[in-house]
C-alpha cells in the first residue's frame, strides 16, 4: 500500500465525491453530450462541480476523464486530443480542490467490448496506458479506474494506471446476475478481488450500478476477500424513467445512513455515483460524524 492511501485510510472513512456527469448535465451538458470535453470548452462549469464537493466535504474529488481514452474519444472526433482533455480535467480538480482534497483521475471503460471483438487487448492496453500517462504528468495524485464490467479491461487499466508509480484504486459495477451480485459479465466480488489486487490495485471496491442498500452485501463480501481498503460509491438508488428524463428517487438523508452501513461493513472510502449531488455528500460526511441521525 503507498504512502498516500496508508495515511488516508489511518483517518478513514474518507469521504469521496459525487456524480459529475448529472451535475454537468444540470449546468448544461446536452444528453448524449461529451463531458470530457467540456474540460476545454466550459472549464469553469467543470471547476464549479468540483468546488461544490469540497465545500460539502470531500477529503478526495476525481477529475472530469471518466472517458477521456482515444477509444471513447473517437467517437466525437477528439481522438487526437487525449492527452489536452486529461491534462486540463486534472488542472481543473485541482483548482477546485485549492489543497483542501485530494485529486484522484478517473479513468472509465474503452466503450467497446473485448467479448465482442469490437477492440482487443493491445489496443485497450495503449490507450490506457496514454490517458494515465497524460493524467500523472498533469499531477494527479492517484488514478481510480472505474465503472468497469469486464474485469480483464479492468486489470489492463490498473496495469496501465500502476506504471505511472501512482496509487490506483480499482473499481468494478455489480448490477447483474440473479441477486445483482456479479458484474455484467459475470464476475464476483470475490473473483474481482483477487484478480485486481494481483494487478496491483492498492484498493478496491464497486461503484454504480446499483443504490447504497443493495450495495451492502457486495461490500461485506469483498471485505470477507481481500484486506485491501474498500472504495464504494453507490448510485442515488435505481434510475427511473419519467417521461424523457432518469430520475433517482433515493433522498440525501437515506442515503446517507446506507453509507454508515458501508462504512460499518469495511468500506474506507465512501461516496456517491450517478444522481448523487453536493447535498448528498455533505449529509453523508455530516453523518459520519454524528452530527445527521439516522
Amino acid at each position: 500500500m503507498t504512502t498516500l492511501i496508508q495515511e488516508l485510510v489511518a483517518s478513514a472513512p474518507v469521504v469521496t465525491d459525487g456524480a459529475w456527469g448529472t451535475q454537468l448535465q444540470a449546468r448544461g451538458l446536452q444528453p448524449g453530450g461529451c463531458p470530457d470535453t467540456w474540460n476545454l470548452l466550459h472549464p469553469d462549469r467543470v471547476e464549479e462541480v468540483g468546488h461544490a464537493y469540497v465545500e460539502a466535504g470531500s477529503r478526495v474529488i476525481l477529475t472530469n476523464t471518466f472517458r477521456a481514452n482515444r477509444l471513447a474519444l473517437a467517437h466525437y472526433g477528439m481522438a487526437d486530443r487525449v492527452p489536452e482533455i486529461n491534462r486540463a480535467g486534472v488542472e481543473i480538480s485541482r483548482c477546485a480542490a485549492k489543497g483542501r482534497a485530494r485529486v484522484f483521475a478517473s479513468m472509465g471503460p474503452g466503450g467497446k467490448l473485448l467479448v465482442m471483438g469490437e477492440v482487443s487487448e493491445e489496443q485497450l492496453r495503449e490507450a490506457f496506458e496514454e490517458q494515465a500517462k497524460a493524467l500523472a504528468e498533469a499531477g494527479a495524485e492517484a488514478i481510480v479506474v472505474e465503472t468497469m464490467s469486464d474485469v480483464t479491461e479492468a486489470k489492463l487499466a490498473v496495469r496501465a494506471a500502476r506504471a505511472t508509480g501512482l496509487p490506483v484504486v480499482a473499481s468494478m459495477t455489480f448490477d447483474s446476475g440473479r441477486d445483482h451480485d456479479r458484474t455484467m459479465m459475470g464476475t464476483t466480488p470475490e473473483e474481482a478481488a483477487t484478480e485486481l489486487a494481483v494487478a496491483g490495485a492498492d484498493v478496491i471496491g464497486a461503484n454504480c450500478g446499483q443504490g447504497a442498500e443493495l450495495y451492502l452485501p457486495i461490500c461485506r463480501r469483498l471485505r470477507q476477500a481481500s484486506t485491501l481498503p474498500l472504495w464504494i460509491k453507490p448510485n442515488a438508488g435505481l434510475p427511473e424513467l419519467v417521461g424523457t428524463q432518469v430520475e433517482y428517487r433515493e433522498t440525501p438523508e437515506s442515503f446517507a445512513c446506507q453509507a454508515r452501513a458501508l462504512v460499518e461493513a469495511g468500506a474506507s472510502f465512501i461516496g456517491g455515483c450517478c444522481g448523487t449531488t453536493p447535498q448528498f455528500i455533505r449529509t453523508l460526511a455530516r453523518a459520519l460524524v454524528g452530527e445527521e441521525g439516522c
